[in-house]
């Protein structure tokens, strides 16, 4: 296993860095590295890494969250208000109904195996996007009008939103009843998971003032606790739905709305265990993905992807209908809601291993937004937000 580790660091940095030095996203070269040595190339991973690959993205999707919550001032959230909570529903439902509408007459599929493919295409990637947003902030670009802190919000709902449904669809076509307590669960989820977030991060910022520690074991402590909220979401699921990766995000905002000196201080240390995390979220999303799949997908495969990001992006634009937002900045948000990967890769192939008719169409519609929205979506972030959004004379973190 450890050789597995060296090969996936050393590539993967190494690719990374190739593909930042010809100005395109260095997750494409993490990816690349993934495909490289998965199970459906090379083959060079231990099963081991395999095996718990989905907990080793889960832990660098927690050190992303953290750092996001604590790089997020809530007093720039609240001057966006309604269109913050548009974005974490309204842009995913376009993007289904694009998929209702395309996929039965593109891929000759039922309404409800398009609904699940569209469930699976329609979670936007908190690994993506978090990331870009905090640097929007570090550098100050569209602070002012809270556009990283509304992007960062809607992604981390979204895909609450969208797993909910994707398992009632999944258990229609199981033959399985919906209850309306299914629904239900998505704003529940939401709630509690602010709450227990709020409640925790006050609690820490308490904690942390009166018991004197380093900077390092907080960060333990932070991640400890986080890991504690997913294994909770998992045991609470059928007594009271709670959205672990939300109340994770939301325990570091209380932090740094309570304590911004400390969140600033162990911000820093997650931006240093980003560096490693980021190469194993990556490396191990693209071992995931079955080139082959992409391979025989075929045009009306690529069309469908495609289409449905127009539906997704005319979304965005609806959220924004009547804010401050120019044109240019609302351009932004919707070319920022684009990037796919983490849930692509954790739901795709559920539908095939439950048997399903739709299975190998949703794993292969699954691939193909990987490969084609995260470098495409990192890359237009990248290269549009210079252009497209306001610098702040003071950056809003230096």
């Amino acid at each position: 296993m450890l050789t597995s580790l060296a090969f996936i660091f050393l590539l993967g940095f190494l690719l990374s860095s190739i593909f930042q030095k010809i100005k395109l996203p260095g997750l494409l070269g993490m990816l690349i590295t993934g495909i490289l040595l998965g199970p459906y190339a090379l083959n060079l991973l231990d099963h081991k890494i395999l095996t718990i690959s989905p907990d080793l993205r889960q832990l660098a999707l927690v050190i992303i969250l953290t750092r996001a919550g604590l790089n997020l001032d809530i007093g720039e959230l609240k001057k966006v208000g309604r269109p913050a909570v548009l974005m974490c529903f309204v842009p995913a439902c376009f993007e289904i109904l694009g998929i209702l509408i395309l996929a039965p007459r593109l891929l000759n599929i039922s309404l409800l195996e398009a609904a699940i493919m569209g469930t699976v295409l329609a979670a936007v990637s908190p690994a993506v996007i978090v990331p870009r947003m905090i640097k929007l902030m570090e550098e100050g670009y569209g602070t002012k009008k809270g556009i990283p802190g509304l992007i960062l919000a809607g992604a981390s709902v979204d895909d609450v939103f969208v797993i909910v449904l994707f398992t009632a669809f999944t258990s229609l076509a199981a033959g399985n009843q919906v209850a309306a307590g299914d629904f239900i669960s998505i704003p529940v989820s939401i709630v509690v998971g602010l709450f227990v977030g709020v409640i925790l991060g006050l609690f820490l910022s308490f904690l942390f003032q009166k018991i004197h520690m380093r900077d390092s074991a907080k960060v333990i402590i932070l991640l400890g606790i986080s890991f504690l909220l997913i294994e909770l979401e998992k045991q609470l699921k059928s007594i009271l739905p709670l959205s672990g990766l939300l109340a994770i995000m939301t325990m570091g905002v209380a932090l740094y709305k309570s304590y911004p000196v400390l969140a600033k201080r162990i911000a820093t240390k997650f931006n240093q265990l980003w560096v490693a995390a980021e190469i194993i979220l990556f490396v191990l999303v693209g071992a995931t993905v079955d080139i082959r799949y992409a391979v025989n997908a075929g045009v009306l495969s690529a069309v469908v992807v495609l289409g449905a990001l127009v539906f997704r992006m005319a979304g965005v634009f609806i959220c924004l209908l009547k804010t401050e937002l120019t044109l240019k900045e609302r351009f932004f948000c919707m070319l920022a809601y684009l990037p796919k990967a983490t849930v692509q890769a954790a739901i795709g192939t559920i539908p095939l291993s439950m048997g399903l008719s739709c299975g190998k169409s949703v794993l292969t519609i699954a691939v193909l937004s990987i490969i084609i929205t995260a470098p495409l979506g990192a890359f237009l972030i990248d290269f549009s937000y210079p252009r497209l959004l306001h610098k702040e004379n003071s950056p809003h973190r230096k």
